[in-house]
């Protein structure tokens, strides 16, 4: 693919197109696990052909939920490893709220709250895969006793409701940086993005050192 003259790659094809199934994947375990956790949400298995059905293929959009995202740990585990930088991001979270980021640290390739992201899936996405395992009875219900599978299913509600709090987090601050989203869609930011934003990242791209606060690698506005 090429991009247009000037921008910045941030994200590869193949990563856009793994977070994407990863993406899918999770609305449709968030719509068919609420109708199936609540007759409110039942409704909702209408999408998927009805109760049998959504019973059917939710635990398998689950085990593809999971391979996805260790796609997503693999190629971004090492990017995400917490640093000084990042608490002292989080200091300055009051600004970031604002939207105004002059005077933050610099940050790398992921903020500090998309490291939060990055880590609460990478926990609770296994929880959900083993608990899920544990209550799947067309195959596992014969090794797994009752009080176990209902400890399971408490777990795996638990879990859930955790990962839709991420989850809501992690688009809504897709949605209120603007440009995230077109990284994620079209792979490419613009120079003054990634300086405003992920400054050390850029410098990083660009070989540029850090000499002071109003220092600006050439081409970037």
């Amino acid at each position: 693919m090429i991009y247009p003259e000037g921008t910045v790659l941030r994200y590869a094809t193949v990563t856009r197109v793994n977070h994407w199934i990863t993406a899918i994947c999770f609305v449709l375990l968030t719509l068919s696990g609420l109708s199936m956790f609540h007759p409110i949400f039942f409704f909702l298995s209408a999408l998927f052909g009805g109760g049998q059905w959504t019973r059917a293929v939710h635990p398998w959009i689950g085990i593809v939920l999971a391979l996805s995202y260790a796609g997503l740990v693999y190629q971004f585990w090492r990017d995400n490893f917490w640093t000084p930088d990042d608490t002292a991001w989080v200091r300055k979270f009051d600004l970031i709220l604002v939207n105004e980021e002059e005077g933050v640290p610099e940050v790398g390739q992921f903020n500090a709250g998309q490291k939060f992201v990055f880590w609460a899936m990478a926990l609770l996405i296994p929880v959900l895969l083993f608990t899920g395992l544990v209550i799947w009875e067309v195959y596992f219900s014969a090794f797994t006793p009752l009080v176990v599978q209902r400890i399971a299913v408490l777990l795996h509600s638990l879990a859930a409701i955790a990962a839709i709090l991420v989850w809501i987090v992690h688009v809504y601050a897709g949605i209120w940086v603007r440009g995230s989203m077109q990284a994620m869609t079209r792979g490419y930011v613009t120079p003054g993005w990634a300086w405003r934003h992920h400054r050390k990242w850029l410098r990083g791209l660009t070989g540029a050192r850090s000499p002071g606060p109003t220092s600006r690698p050439e081409g970037v506005p």
